[in-house]
């Protein structure tokens, strides 16, 4: 919290409702034997396959805002578990793409319908997933997430 501010202030509203979610989806998947994270990949993943795409390590790093080393960890861990296979991209032999198994399809469309639900209890103070309120507030956190941090710069006072 800020100095002279009366509450709390956004950044740590964001960090705290963000932590909310993460354990919560963590303790939600957990029976299906995924992580929030590994939920977050295969469900993205599920995403761009139905939109016709076969995705890259890089390309899934990019679409989920992970950093693409933490996605290679979980590809490979999902892979061991059977939901995930890699093949190595015929146009470019440095990348690897990534798509659902059978039983990877199988888990994530019962892992989405549970988060779905969550994200239902999450919303309805808001008057739930298709209401005016919550429909707003995707939208401004999606302007949030789509503006631009520039690096920090420590001061530097002897100059």
């Amino acid at each position: 919290m800020s100095k002279g501010s009366p509450g709390p202030t956004p950044g740590f509203l964001v960090w705290r409702l963000a932590n909310k979610w993460r354990v919560a989806v963590d303790r939600a998947v957990a029976p299906l034997g995924l992580t929030h994270a590994q939920y977050s990949l295969v469900a993205s993943l599920h995403g761009m396959q139905r939109a016709g795409e076969r995705p890259s390590q890089r390309r899934l790093a990019d679409h989920t805002g992970l950093e693409a080393l933490y996605v290679s960890k979980l590809a490979r861990a999902l892979e061991s578990a059977g939901l995930i296979e890699r093949t190595r991209d015929p146009r470019d032999p440095r990348a690897v793409q990534l798509a659902l198994t059978e039983q990877g399809e199988a888990v994530t469309r019962q892992a989405i319908a549970v988060v779905q639900e969550l994200l239902q209890q999450l919303l309805e103070p808001l008057g739930g997933l298709d209401a005016p309120r919550a429909r707003a507030f995707t939208g401004e956190l999606t302007t949030l997430l789509d503006a631009p941090l520039a690096p920090s710069v420590p001061n530097d006072e002897s100059n």
